[in-house]
């Protein structure tokens, strides 16, 4: 089994493991390229199907290539798409011009998932994270509990070892689960070249410039580059020394920002 079919396997393993341990489940699409590769692979566990709701926690700040790619597949792909958005912050007139991106991260993202899993009693959550994503990120589990504020200790994770995966939790636990946390990031642009799945044209190089990671449009900037192809970001991804989200201006707003986001419930 070559690496790429072994990751793939892996992740459709956690994914139906997830499916069947919880009944009212949903996943997370940011229309990026992790949460659109894990689609991919639910599509590819469920026979073309996604049988369960697809969520994406709309800041309303997200670029406009991204709310195309949004629509475009949705219908394509023929899943219930499920949006949300914190109309309590952006009625108090929270945005990216009045509040720093820690807070805007905050309740714009954080609160609002938080919402969402309240307001539709959700206790499984696929995400589409990796560890070599971000540094917090490292210390996660394939199944994660959450308290009942969708909030996370890092410090007590559960034990996996050797792919024995805790899936028994107390009933009323929020778990979120990571059929991603494997993969690097050149792993999954190698599978989207050899599956060819589709990706938002703002990855893709325009007047020397392309996006690694896709946010909200004020804190997200993008790095230098000609790669115009999937295989030319493979290349590219092989030779650099900069970190994945280091355009992302909510990492940096406060000391462990993302540690410090993710804890209270952040994806």
């Amino acid at each position: 089994m070559d690496h790429l079919t072994q990751l793939e396997s892996e992740s459709i393993y956690i994914i139906r493991e997830a499916y069947k341990k919880f009944d009212n489940m949903a996943i997370l699409w940011s229309m990026g390229k992790d949460s659109t590769c894990l689609l991919w692979l639910v599509r590819k566990a469920f026979f073309g199907k996604i049988p369960f709701k697809v969520l994406h926690v709309d800041t309303t700040f997200k670029f406009p290539e991204m709310y195309e790619f949004r629509s475009t597949y949705a219908k394509e792909w023929d899943f219930n798409l499920l949006l949300h958005t914190n109309q309590d912050a952006i009625a108090k007139g929270i945005n990216y011009t009045n509040n720093d991106p820690f807070t805007c991260c905050h309740e714009l993202k954080t609160v609002a998932l938080q919402q969402a899993v309240e307001k539709h009693k959700f206790n499984g959550l696929i995400v589409g994270i990796r560890r070599d994503e971000e540094g917090s990120r490292a210390k996660e589990r394939y199944f994660s509990p959450r308290n009942e504020e969708s909030k996370w200790d890092y410090k007590d994770q559960p034990p996996e070892f050797w792919g024995q995966f805790n899936t028994s939790f107390k009933p009323g636990t929020h778990v979120r689960v990571h059929p991603l946390l494997h993969w690097t990031e050149v792993d999954i642009w190698r599978y989207i070249e050899r599956e060819n799945i589709p990706s938002c044209s703002l990855y893709f190089s325009q007047n020397g410039k392309r996006y690694r990671s896709l946010g909200c449009m004020p804190i997200t900037t993008p790095i230098n580059s000609n790669a115009t192809t999937v295989k030319q970001i493979i290349e590219e991804l092989k030779a650099t020394k900069e970190t994945e989200r280091s355009g992302r201006k909510q990492d940096t707003a406060k000391e462990y920002a993302m540690q410090k986001l993710r804890k209270e419930g952040y994806m």
